[in-house]
């Protein structure tokens, strides 16, 4: 029944921002669930890029987004958010978010997956 459902992307300069949001319908986020998102260009290796874990007490962010790249809960707490600052080019990728919604899982193994949206960020 939980559906994540992806909305944002698009295309930008380099250095300009965009904002990507997921919302899991049907559910309320709990204090072991784990909400990130992902990325994966043409070729490359699927990555973590970001990452609330422990109910969204706690934050992830893989080191070449640090700094750049933030991760949050809305006031809505069934829905995520990724703010993209400071894009580079090689950013540019399919964004998913993903979650551990399991009610007794206290791991980031991510079994609920997002449509993808696709992030391009020219020079």
């Amino acid at each position: 029944q939980v559906q994540l459902v992806e909305s944002g992307g698009g295309s930008v300069q380099a250095g300009g921002s965009l904002r990507v949001s997921c919302t899991a319908s049907g559910h309320t986020i709990q204090s072991n669930n784990c909400m990130g998102w992902l990325r994966q260009a043409p070729g490359k290796e699927r990555e973590v890029v970001a990452a609330l874990y422990l109910g969204g007490r706690s934050t992830y962010y893989a080191d070449s987004v640090k700094g750049r790249f933030t991760i949050a809960q809305e006031s809505t707490k069934n829905t995520w958010y990724l703010q993209m600052d400071s894009l580079k080019p090689e950013d540019s990728a399919m964004y998913y978010c993903a979650a551990d919604l399991a009610p007794d899982s206290w791991t980031c193994e991510y079994n609920y997956w997002g449509q993808g949206t696709q992030v391009t960020v020219s020079s």
